[in-house]
């Protein structure tokens, strides 16, 4: 049996992202699909005193409507301003001082990045790894996808080995199921749950916020908060 997940990339996303990939065997970043605006791929909410606040990577999107998300550069210097941004907000969070030094890593090796694909994968893998995830992750270009939509899923599918395919809920409005099931693929729905609160550093609990703001207040041995399996 292999599980695999086909997920576009996102930046620094939310606890259920990491609960749907620790289910696979792999994990394929699908980035060769289209850039979308105002979506999560380039960028996510922290927590501040105000309230939920955006944290937005600034990309070079003029006359460029078509293009990947693996295509896709920055168009100014962000990483340090982001980074700043967390520590200023997250400071007197219980688990900053242990994780901080960690994450600060992860915005100097990402500031150094040229394309929002790359950028985003680091964090994937960094949050990964913090969380104790051993999925595979890969990349679809490797598989040299063929097809639209159902098809171009399938295809890489096919060509990872899978058995199992779990998909996120937004997919049911256009997934071909029967597709999968001719080819002997099981598909497979994540059913995101109602996530556990856990006290956060200013005011009610929000839950649509990036995964680190889990990891700053509750700290990596927080399975009980973001795995449902």
């Amino acid at each position: 049996m292999k599980r695999i997940a086909i997920i576009q990339s996102a930046y620094i996303p939310w606890r259920g992202f990491f609960d749907l990939i620790a289910r696979c065997d792999e994990y394929v970043i699908f980035d060769t699909v289209q850039f979308a605006k105002r979506h999560w791929h380039n960028r996510n909410k922290l927590v501040t005193p105000n309230g939920p606040v955006w944290l937005t990577i600034p990309v070079a999107t003029k006359s460029k409507f078509e293009q990947a998300i693996d295509e896709v550069s920055f168009s100014e210097p962000w990483a340090d301003k982001h980074w700043r941004s967390f520590a200023a907000n997250y400071a007197r969070a219980p688990f900053f001082a242990e994780l901080g030094p960690q994450f600060e890593q992860l915005y100097r090796l990402a500031g150094e990045k040229s394309l929002l694909t790359e950028t985003n994968e680091i964090f994937l893998r960094g949050i990964s790894r913090i969380l104790g995830i051993s999925t595979a992750i890969t990349r679809d270009r490797g598989y040299e996808p063929q097809g639209a939509r159902s098809e171009r899923l399938l295809d890489i599918c096919r060509k990872a080995g899978a058995t199992h395919y779990l998909s996120g809920p937004s997919a049911r409005s256009y997934l071909d199921e029967s597709l999968f099931a001719d080819a002997g693929i099981k598909v497979e729905w994540m059913e995101y749950p109602a996530y556990p609160p856990y006290p956060q550093v200013w005011g009610e609990f929000e839950p649509a916020v990036s995964v680190l703001d889990m990891l700053f207040n509750a700290g990596p041995d927080c399975r009980q908060l973001w795995r449902t399996q």
